[in-house]
């Protein structure tokens, strides 16, 4: 908790005047009882109607000051809050921008979700009522026992009493309630990842016919949160009706000794009313104090949770190299650099020597050993079974991913000594899963270059063959993208962010099963478009040995290792595995054509 707090720094004038005016205001409340003590004694029964009038316009005077510091306060609590889960939410969601892929991969989409969203809306609710009750009603318990004092020493011990007994019972339930809470907010995490699991792969649901069956496991997720809910809230609830019970049970005994003292002429009927009231106001206080203390034992299980990723630091260390001809010395010298000022090969773009991975959560490595060279300007096809280890490989290279063990090398330099910034930009990336963002086709295809101008784009749409329904449409490149691209087919979902990764003059070009939505015809004038770029080297992941078989050179992983390096014509004379694939997907009268 306590690591959110600087996330208020913005904020410490609102943070200080709030309490500050609700203190003045419980000051100004705790008058009310002794003013109306002096209109019962001095007032009623005398029957000076003057006094009554004078003492009446103190009541008014004390409740406009009232008013004014609470309404102020009100208004600087909301305001320092509202603008804590703001800043909270930006610096949050920057931190989770920051993690490697592992680290995301260990927390978990749908926990973010509920980090980012659920849990700062109750730290926020959290805040907002500390500061304009956490000082207050306390004051307001203290205070009235004080001034209580004043009226009479022996009816006041009853006061002695009742709060430290009341302070048990809130820090018993308290000390309970705080950990079920946080269950529920792990609850809630499940909750979401059924929610976003139905929700995303709804198709496939529907295409199984598994609506009821999907239904039935949510609605146990569901009465599961449920029951944890009711659960804790019973517990909560008995703060309520337990401080009701202390304080009733007090006020009984201060009427009954004030009574008695009141035959016996050693206190006034006013003051005996006055007493009574300051019961009163350690009830009313008690009621918001227990309720503070709910909102804040969920802020606080929330808080600690949002604590939790705060403190999940990337495993990932920024190198210090923006180019290759960059110079390292002394404490800016990286503890990857080894390989930086050694002679190489300015030929090679893309080098593996000895790569093995394996993910996080995996008791097995998704690739071993892999070692190859991919030349500049060169076609590196990568190809296998599902779960061969595909995509692991081209993910080392941007480093979304770093190697269990080995080296990777960009332009004969270990990935690790780069800035992470720099690298990508070297890097354009089109994921298996086509992504493109509510917008325009200009602004997603921006994404790739800001600084891109029109024929850039019109370029990289004609080569990613998207060119041709793109100019179409009635708006063209300003054309409506919904999110997710939605209202557009899959296989023009794919050339679009293809032709994004395309207006960025990459480097290095990644394709990863990004074509597996296109017919043969387009899929072979995009490799054909692709050929053109003779200054990028192109690695293409794919399923069908017809986007790859043209390729300068080709990788066949099997169970995360090389099968077989070579071209087209080498594989499949040399490499089983590959002449299995190929043969799966050609009858022999084709592969006798080719």
């Amino acid at each position: 908790m306590k690591r959110l707090l600087v996330y208020l720094k913005d904020y410490k004038k609102e943070s200080v005047l709030a309490p500050l005016l609700k203190m003045t205001e419980a000051g100004f409340e705790l008058f009310v009882p002794l003013v109306i003590a002096q209109i019962i004694d001095n007032g009623i029964n005398t029957g000076n109607k003057v006094f009554i009038l004078k003492m009446g316009l103190l009541l008014l005077l004390l409740a406009a000051v009232g008013l004014t510091c609470s309404v102020t306060a009100q208004y600087f609590a909301a305001r320092a809050a509202t603008g804590f889960s703001a800043s909270l939410r930006h610096g949050l969601f920057k931190h989770i921008e920051g993690l490697s892929f592992s680290e995301l991969d260990k927390a978990g989409t749908s926990t973010l979700i509920v980090r980012l969203t659920s849990d700062i809306n109750q730290t926020q609710n959290g805040v907002n009522m500390v500061l304009r009750l956490f000082l207050r009603s306390p004051i307001i318990v203290i205070g009235a026992m004080i001034m209580a004092f004043t009226v009479n020493f022996n009816v006041a011990l009853i006061f002695v009493v009742t709060i430290p007994v009341l302070t048990v019972v809130v820090g018993i339930i308290m000390k309970v309630t705080i950990p079920l809470y946080k269950k529920v907010q792990n609850q809630l995490d499940d909750v979401t990842l059924k929610t976003r699991e139905s929700l995303t792969g709804v198709r496939v649901i529907r295409a199984f016919n598994k609506e009821e069956e999907e239904v039935n496991t949510y609605n146990e997720e569901i009465e599961e949160l449920n029951a944890m809910q009711i659960f804790v809230g019973r517990i909560s609830a008995f703060m309520n009706p337990s401080t009701f019970i202390i304080v009733n049970v007090a006020t009984i005994f201060v009427i009954v000794s004030g009574a008695v003292q009141v035959n016996e002429g050693v206190i006034t009927q006013g003051e005996v009313v006055a007493l009574v009231s300051y019961m009163s106001q350690i009830l009313v206080e008690l009621i918001k104090f227990a309720n503070l203390i709910i909102t804040v034992t969920k802020a606080i299980a929330c808080a600690n949770r949002i604590g939790d990723i705060l403190e999940l630091e990337s495993s990932m260390e920024d190198g210090n190299l923006y180019s290759e001809d960059s110079k390292i010395s002394g404490d800016n010298q990286s503890s990857n650099n080894s390989n930086v000022g050694v002679d190489r090969d300015e030929n090679i773009c893309v080098e593996f020597k000895n790569v093995s991975l394996k993910y996080a959560q995996s008791k097995e490595e998704s690739i071993t050993n892999l070692s190859f060279k991919a030349m500049k300007g060169e076609t590196v096809g990568i190809i296998g079974g599902t779960g061969s280890g595909k995509t692991t490989v081209v993910s080392l290279i941007p480093r979304f991913y770093d190697a269990t063990s080995g080296e990777v090398f960009v332009n004969g330099i270990n990935v690790k000594d780069y800035k992470i910034t720099h690298l990508r930009d070297k890097i354009g990336n089109v994921l298996q899963k086509a992504v493109l963002f509510k917008g325009t086709i200009r602004s997603n295809l921006l994404w790739g270059n800001e600084e891109a101008t029109e024929d850039d784009i019109i370029e990289a749409l004609k080569q990613s063959q998207a060119y041709e329904f793109v100019s179409k449409m009635e708006k063209g490149i300003d054309s409506e993208v919904v999110q997710g691209g939605k209202n557009f087919s899959g296989g023009q979902r794919q050339r679009l962010s293809i032709a994004r990764a395309l207006v960025k003059k990459p480097e290095i070009l990644i394709l990863d099963d990004s074509s597996s939505a296109l017919d043969y015809a387009t899929d072979a004038k995009l490799r054909n478009a692709l050929k053109e770029l003779k200054d990028t080297t192109v690695f293409i992941i794919a399923q069908r040995t017809s986007s790859i078989m043209h390729a300068d050179k080709i990788i066949v992983l099997e169970d995360g290792e090389v099968a077989g390096i070579g071209n087209h014509d080498t594989l499949l004379n040399e490499c089983e595995v590959y002449k299995e694939i190929y043969d799966s997907q050609f009858d022999k009268k084709s592969r006798g054509a080719m």
